[in-house]
């Protein structure tokens, strides 16, 4: 939703009410919805997700698509700044709520190293060890029945403990991502993210 907002109405306030009066969604009236708002007149970029999409597009990966899309919206690039939200909300769905998708462990470049590495280190051991075992020791040369071992023991001597005091957390600690979802005028709750651009 892109609006030159003649009202100066908050973006945040247009697409709740948008979301109430329409209907949209997915699967269902008032269903699963991901919005990018743009009001032109303040420079705001908001974006929101409703039923599953607040799930899944919560507020910290709402902040990281708004993140990837305000250069392209400063520098006025709004065609690639809509799908690169088209594209990377539809790629984060994908992804379980709980799981960070920019994590590098989903990077295929990442993927292919590791792989090429692993592979690397299999076929070279393979290869170091292909020329057979060495099967002496120190047994091999010994004569058991002529040395002067008569026996062996192990004597426990001493055992050392060392106390260190624990450090506690007190801290509540932050949470994540910069939130900003909440609830429309008609009561429906989502997600969402909001900046300049």
């Amino acid at each position: 939703m892109t609006t030159n907002n003649p009202d100066n109405i908050d973006i945040e306030v247009l697409i709740g009410d948008f979301y109430d009066n329409n209907a949209p969604g997915y699967d269902q009236p008032h269903g699963n919805a991901a919005f990018l708002g743009i009001d032109m007149r303040n420079r705001d970029v908001f974006l929101a997700g409703f039923a599953k999409a607040e799930v899944y597009l919560h507020d910290e990966r709402l902040d990281q698509i708004r993140e990837r899309i305000t250069p392209d919206l400063s520098s006025g690039n709004y065609y690639n700044a809509f799908e690169s939200f088209i594209k990377t909300s539809h790629r984060y769905m994908g992804y379980e709520p709980h799981v960070n998708p920019e994590n590098i462990l989903f990077k295929l470049w990442f993927q292919l190293t590791v792989s090429i590495g692993l592979g690397v280190v299999v076929v070279g051991t393979m290869a170091y060890n292909s020329g057979g075992r060495v099967t002496v020791n120190a047994r091999t040369y010994q004569d058991s029945s002529a040395s002067r071992v008569l026996n062996r023991r192990d004597q426990y001597v001493r055992t050392t403990t060392t106390r260190r005091k624990i450090p506690k957390n007190n801290g509540g600690g932050g949470s994540g991502g910069g939130g900003g979802g909440g609830f429309t005028g008609g009561g429906s709750s989502y997600s969402g993210s909001r900046g300049k651009f």
